[in-house]
């Protein structure tokens, strides 16, 4: 409490947001005044019902009580006094900070998604390993649209006119919102979010910000905090920004695409090329990996319906796990690297993805690459688009591997993935309930 007590002062704190990441990575919690917040600790803290965990994306709840207690009964926050930043948008000094949930004997709430990161980090500290990942994340911005019927449209810029073509890499493009893009920096360097690149995409108002590489957990908190200060910049110049993983039809999927290498946690050195610069063993069989497992990681990957509208062929995102050297067409890419900076980039996630579920995901499957020494395929020469469509294409087929998968239920906790297949089951069923205007347009007065 010390450690908070004097970062509130010295700062003059008069409110703190107390933020859990749920399983779709929607800020829940509680804001309360600053002094409060600092006497909540007496009394095993502040509470909430552990039912947050296992709340839909339209905020309902799976009808399986079986996934927490039956009586919905609370657990407790546990701030984590790393992760205090201030909220730079309010005019009021106010704090976040990312919070873990206890049960009443003091065990860390599983079905969590930041404790299911930490459950794969402790995997590889028990061998000596340390994972460092580099997330890219993509997003498109759009004008308001209050009617959700409505197709979206790219935002007006500072040239007072939409974007109409494709414009990636454009540097006039991206200055075109100019403004918004200095307060995202201004904002993200007063919270300690560890950007780099801005570069425009290939969809019509479409973006992309790379994060510089450092520990999981630590840019798993990153990338949760800079997907609300993204959204919450845009409501301030006028347009949304959306992190949908497919949010228009004719252009580009948003992806948040994850470069993973390996230390050694002694000596610091990259495990995963040989002192000639070649690629080592172990990288071959995180490879692997990724190759065999990441099918039925697609929930914690590709999360949403939405999500397979992105996987599609020659559409700037994967649609098997192939593997190649400096090739976009893989799930996989080698990027030319030195040995220091050996890594493999996992293509397949999408924008639209909790990120300590994605990078749990992306890890957990190069883990039991290497534990279980699995042999890649050939790297991939040419497209990969000419060879096989192997990922899911249906949030219930990925679900159905997942659950077969007894390793993988292993590594991230058999109650977890229950309580993930209860979420998205219910809002797989609640989409099939809604008919599209596509069925109204082709189907209504012609079948």
């Amino acid at each position: 409490m010390d450690r908070f007590a004097e970062w509130i002062s010295q700062h003059a704190i008069t409110e703190v947001e107390c933020l859990v990441p749920d399983m779709s990575g929607i800020p829940r919690g509680k804001i309360l005044p600053a002094q409060k917040f600092l006497t909540s600790f007496g009394d095993r803290g502040l509470r909430i019902p552990e039912a947050i965990f296992v709340q839909t994306i339209s905020g309902d709840y799976p009808p399986d009580e079986t996934v927490t207690n039956p009586a919905n009964s609370d657990v407790f926050l546990r701030p984590d006094p790393d992760t205090i930043r201030l909220v730079p948008w309010y005019s009021e000094p106010t704090a976040q900070v990312i919070t873990d949930c206890v049960y009443a004997d003091g065990r860390v709430v599983d079905i969590s998604p930041r404790e299911v990161l930490r459950r794969v980090l402790r995997l590889y500290e028990a061998r000596g390993w340390t994972p460092v990942v580099a997330p890219e994340l993509e997003f498109y911005l759009v004008k308001p649209n209050t009617d959700p019927d409505y197709p979206l449209e790219p935002p007006i810029g500072r040239s007072g006119r939409p974007e109409t073509a494709r414009q990636a890499y454009g540097i006039d493009a991206v200055n075109e919102f100019d403004p918004l893009f200095e307060d995202i920096y201004d904002y993200c360097e007063k919270q300690e979010i560890d950007i780099d690149t801005l570069t425009h995409e290939a969809g019509a108002a479409q973006m992309e910000i790379n994060f510089n590489h450092g520990p999981a957990l630590s840019l798993a908190d990153q990338v949760f905090l800079f997907k609300r200060t993204v959204r919450q910049t845009g409501l301030r110049h006028n347009l949304y920004a959306t992190f949908m993983a497919k949010p228009m039809h004719n252009e580009p999927g948003s992806s948040m695409h994850i470069h993973q290498s390996l230390l050694d946690s002694t000596t610091g050195e990259n495990l995963f090329a040989l002192a000639n610069g070649e690629n080592s063993p172990l990288f071959l069989s995180h490879i692997a990996g990724l190759q065999k497992y990441l099918p039925a990681l697609l929930p914690l990957m590709a999360p949403n319906v939405n999500s397979y509208r992105r996987l599609q062929r020659f559409s700037d995102a994967p649609i098997n796990v192939q593997w190649g050297h400096d090739n976009r067409t893989t799930g996989l890419r080698v990027p030319v690297s030195s040995q220091e900076a050996r890594r493999v980039e996992n293509r397949v996630a999408g924008a639209d993805t909790n990120p300590y579920l994605a990078i749990a995901a992306s890890l957990a499957a190069g883990y039991l690459g290497m534990v279980e020494e699995l042999e890649p395929s050939d790297p991939v020469v040419g497209s990969a688009y000419d060879m096989a469509h192997t990922l899911p294409r249906h949030l219930f087929d990925a679900m159905q591997k997942l659950n077969r998968s007894r390793p993988l239920r292993q590594v991230l906790g058999e109650r977890f993935v229950q309580a993930l297949t209860a979420v998205k089951q219910h809002e797989y069923d609640a989409y099939q309930r809604v008919i599209s205007s596509w069925e109204r347009e082709f189907l209504l007065l012609n079948v």
